[in-house]
């Protein structure tokens, strides 16, 4: 564990074990957690391995994906800084039914299953805020099929960009950049596109004076007519 890292007091901004006392934050820090720094491309679990913990992204982007059987990669989810994942299976005694990889160097802080579970028993509202986390992931998966199957291709592309902003407090002359967190590919795969087409869409944002493109940088420069096309 890094000697700078303060973990109890990490874990305390965490909304999680926000309502813990320092005490049994320590007690937490040093019983129940690990931090492990990772490079990129690094597996966190694979399919089929024992869940005993969930993770943190303290720092860095994990992502979360199958595999089908003749190896095509399917993202599932891209975790960053602040966002756990894994929890939901501790519960079931199954093992993991996704395999989790860096995208770059990271910093993950692992929580046991046992402290997880010895906490539950302590404190019920614990359970509570466990299981809001676990229905905001399903929520989202459901989301994303609901994308999947009534949304075209460009809409999720237009959905991905104005994510992190909500549409209620667009205005006309709003701009907004964002900053691709991982490769193009990857953001592709999210979206149930393929990177050529993911690529194309871009380029047609590009041209029609809603978007532009510097590297992994999108500047939006009007988010209500991008929230609007192509229905405008």
């Amino acid at each position: 564990m890094p000697a700078t890292f303060d973990l109890p007091r990490y874990l305390s901004v965490l909304p999680l074990f926000g309502d813990m006392q320092p005490t049994e934050l320590q007690a937490l820090a040093q019983q129940g957690c690990q931090l492990h720094r990772m490079g990129r491309g690094e597996t966190v679990f694979r399919v089929g391995q024992a869940c005993d913990a969930f993770h943190v992204v303290v720092t860095g982007q994990v992502k979360l994906y199958a595999l089908s059987p003749s190896g095509a990669e399917k993202v599932i989810e891209l975790v960053g800084p602040g966002n756990s994942f894994g929890e939901a299976l501790m519960f079931t005694d199954r093992p993991h039914i996704v395999n989790a990889q860096t995208l770059s160097e990271c910093l993950l802080l692992s929580i046991s299953k046992a402290a997880v579970m010895e906490e539950i028993a302590r404190e019920p509202r614990f359970a509570l805020r466990m299981l809001a986390g676990v229905s905001r992931r399903l929520h989202g998966l459901i989301r994303d099929v609901e994308s999947y199957c009534l949304h075209s291709g460009i809409q999720r592309v237009i959905g991905f960009l104005l994510s992190e902003q909500d549409e209620d407090d667009c205005v006309p002359a709003d701009t907004l950049t964002v900053s691709l967190p991982v490769s193009k590919a990857t953001i592709a795969s999210r979206l149930s596109l393929t990177p050529e087409y993911f690529s194309r869409v871009l380029h047609e944002l590009e041209a029609e004076g809603l978007i532009q493109i510097d590297r992994r940088d999108i500047r939006i420069l009007n988010t209500r007519s991008l929230a609007s096309y192509p229905l405008q």
